[in-house]
């Protein structure tokens, strides 16, 4: 699965499914193709509206992601339940030869396409429309509810946005804070551990 897609292949390919259902806001990671011919893995959180619309993203600031969605015009989105793999994406520079995670239970290719764009607190933002063209599901599993987990993607949100001009600096250390000791009372050792990545990523 490695190596550059041409803009003909995308243009040409069939539409496909999400390989799980969709609402709200999910968390997901996306690898997109750099010009170093490595994929960059990034959280990228889906938007769900009601209809037949097409499920949206924004990115913010001219990341890796961003500049490589207007190079490419695809990425694959990636379902994964592990806190550590999630904290390294959010929070540092992860690259590798291959776009698809060993973590990813789900996969869905997708084309994208700029639909809106505009500037908050004097930080850019684009929203993508997401197309899905192939999908796989490798891992099927029980669900549960995992309060750990989820303070750990909330720190991640917190501590991404330290330093951000028009954030409440105090107010996101403690929403840092509280979700430490979240993590604390409820998370597993992985989630010990991914909260440990947020640390040393950011300047928490």
């Amino acid at each position: 699965m490695s190596g550059k897609r041409g803009r003909d292949e995308r243009d040409e390919a069939e539409p496909a499914n999400w390989p799980v259902s969709l609402s709200g806001v999910t968390e997901s990671i996306v690898t997109t193709l750099g010009p170093n011919g490595l994929w960059n893995a990034a959280p990228l959180g889906l938007f769900a509206d009601d209809g037949d619309s097409p499920i949206t993203a924004r990115t913010w600031g001219k990341t890796r992601t961003r500049g490589n969605f207007h190079r490419q015009g695809e990425g694959y989105v990636q379902f994964v339940d592990d806190p550590v793999v999630f904290a390294d994406a959010a929070l540092s520079i992860v690259e590798d030869e291959e776009p698809i995670l060993e973590s990813a239970n789900a996969w869905t290719r997708v084309t994208v396409e700029s639909v809106e764009s505009g500037t908050d607190d004097g930080t850019d933002w684009e929203r993508w429309a997401l197309r899905p063209v192939d999908s796989e599901i490798r891992s099927e599993c029980v669900p549960t509810i995992d309060r750990g987990f989820g303070a750990v993607i909330e720190a991640t949100v917190a501590a991404s946005r330290l330093g951000v001009a028009g954030y409440d600096e105090q107010a996101l250390r403690d929403r840092l804070e509280y979700c430490a000791s979240v993590v604390d009372r409820a998370g597993s050792p992985r989630e010990h551990e991914a909260l440990e990545r947020v640390r040393e990523h950011s300047s928490w």
